[in-house]
């Protein structure tokens, strides 16, 4: 993980994304490219023009620069490699167009939590960020002085496709010496036996040599609750989720629960790409 993505419109949900991103930078000894989507779209400023919007667009450059100078200025990014890149475009969609510009390894991203994605995003635009990333995207709820994951949530239907992603888990559990909570939910309507449930997540992660792991079977009205519910019980510090990239997250996911799931949650979530 060498290069993190953070996109900034410079509150605080923003803050606590960069402040976490700091941690993992120092971790990882990793550089930080900090984004900022200028609600201005320069591309349609005509400078000849005797109504040229052009004064403008400069002062919110220059303002947005001022902004990334005192950001750049905090005690907690001593020491850390920080880009300061603004993209005068108000599609958030254009965050992975920029990450596969720049090969960035990881997004973290801030948002309000239970109330939704605000401020820093507005409306769809953050769940694009999520839905269409095919590069893990972690999305950080409230201030972490210390971002410790000692118990990581991977909810998963362990189906093979979704292989790809543990592995990706996996690493980033290494990382921070993390114990990984292997969860599937039961439904009424996914009802699977607790046997047969353990076999298939064991056949899962047969040809993995990870092994700091617990098989968790959960009961719930929906899957969206009962990872929700199993996470508060164990007190998780990070839930882990597959996404299908542009058609939706995660392959056991119907509709906008995926995306619910992400806005719902109290504590970190972390989206891989099926």
């Amino acid at each position: 993980m060498k290069k993190i993505l953070v996109p900034t419109d410079f509150s605080k949900e923003a803050e606590n994304a960069l402040k976490v991103a700091a941690q993992l930078a120092k971790k990882e000894n990793s550089e930080i490219y900090l984004l900022h989507m200028l609600e201005l779209p320069l591309q349609e400023v005509d400078a000849m023009s005797s109504h040229s919007a052009l004064p403008e667009a400069m002062f919110f450059m220059k303002l947005a620069h001022q902004k990334f100078e005192n950001l750049m200025a905090s005690d907690y990014l001593e020491g850390i490699t920080v880009h300061e890149t603004v993209k005068s475009d108000t599609n958030f969609g254009n965050i992975i167009d920029k990450c596969h510009e720049l090969n960035i390894d990881l997004i973290v991203m801030g948002s309000h939590g239970a109330s939704g994605f605000k401020e820093m995003f507005v409306g769809s635009n953050a769940e694009k960020v999520v839905r269409t990333s095919d590069i893990p995207v972690l999305v950080i709820k409230n201030e972490h002085t210390s971002f410790n994951v000692k118990n990581f949530v991977f909810a998963s239907d362990f189906k093979n496709d979704n292989k790809e992603t543990y592995k990706q888990a996996t690493d980033f559990a290494s990382a921070f010496g993390s114990k990984i909570h292997l969860l599937m939910v039961n439904t009424a309507n996914t009802f699977t036996t607790t046997a047969k449930a353990k076999e298939r997540i064991l056949d899962f992660i047969k040809d993995y040599e990870f092994d700091n792991y617990t098989l968790n079977i959960y009961n719930d009205t929906t899957v969206e609750s009962g990872i929700l519910n199993f996470s508060k019980d164990i007190d998780a510090d990070l839930i882990g989720i597959s996404t299908h990239g542009r058609q939706g997250i995660a392959h056991f996911f119907n509709g906008s629960i995926s995306e619910d799931l992400v806005n719902h949650a109290k504590r970190p979530v972390i989206t891989f790409k099926i």
